[in-house]
């Protein structure tokens, strides 16, 4: 029943540690997802987060769930995929403004890297900056994090009509197992627990082994100013167009 979930984008050094991870999972569950597809992102996507080699993995960054619509929900945590253009004449385009989370993330990039101010991040701010050195699309701005390292998963990897909860508590033997596995490994990557969900992981006793940077989401507009977030996020220069 586990081969029948999609690995297909999934980097091959990551097959044992899923395989093993997935064990920990209620097979009744995993059988519904995969005769009742009704949820999101989908089997194709599901593991996407995974292409990143582990050996290039030197961050986790745990988001809570998938997106709730299919256009935006692409199996990485906080990847909007229903979003392309980051900027307009206006400041940030229409679809970032709508979506909060990477809204006051891209925020708070521009507030560490030096390009505004804490007090000034309106949109006439944003649409005097010169732009033309900065990341266009949505997908420049998370190629980026991929190139940096950064592991993008959700806490919870499905979200469904049953509920986050549910959901939540399906997934939660899988991230302990996969923790678990990391924890041995004598480079073990940065967790960066973002919201709620993420937080609980605390709770873990394999969790101790990481260096770990706790944040509110970035659903919360609390987030553009943490200094915490700020004083980690600004060096890595995720805003610059490196091509």
């Amino acid at each position: 029943m586990i081969q029948s979930l999609s690995f297909k984008t999934v980097h091959p050094s990551w097959h044992a540690m899923l395989d093993h991870a997935l064990q920990q999972v209620d097979p009744h569950y995993l059988t519904h997802l995969i005769e009742h597809t009704e949820w999101l992102p989908g089997l194709e996507q599901l593991f996407n987060a995974f292409s990143l080699p582990r050996s290039e993995t030197r961050f986790i960054l745990l988001g809570e769930s998938p997106y709730p619509r299919a256009a935006s929900a692409n199996g990485y945590a906080f990847w909007d995929a229903a979003v392309t253009q980051l900027w307009s004449d206006s400041g940030l385009s229409k679809p970032v403004n709508r979506a909060t989370s990477l809204r006051n993330f891209i925020k708070m990039l521009l507030i560490s890297e030096g390009l505004l101010t804490a007090e000034q991040t309106s949109q006439v701010a944003i649409a005097a900056l010169n732009k033309t050195q900065l990341v266009q699309t949505a997908e420049e701005l998370f190629q980026n994090l991929l190139k940096k390292g950064f592991l993008l998963l959700n806490a919870t990897l499905v979200l469904s009509p049953q509920g986050v909860r549910q959901d939540a508590k399906a997934w939660k033997p899988f991230l302990i197992a996969l923790l678990q596995a990391l924890a041995q490994e004598p480079q073990r990557p940065t967790l960066l627990l973002f919201g709620n969900v993420a937080k609980t992981l605390e709770e873990l006793p394999s969790v101790t082994a990481f260096e770990r940077i706790l944040s509110e989401h970035p659903y919360n507009i609390s987030f553009i100013t943490n200094p915490t977030i700020q004083a980690f996020f600004g060096p890595l220069r995720l805003l610059r167009n490196y091509e």
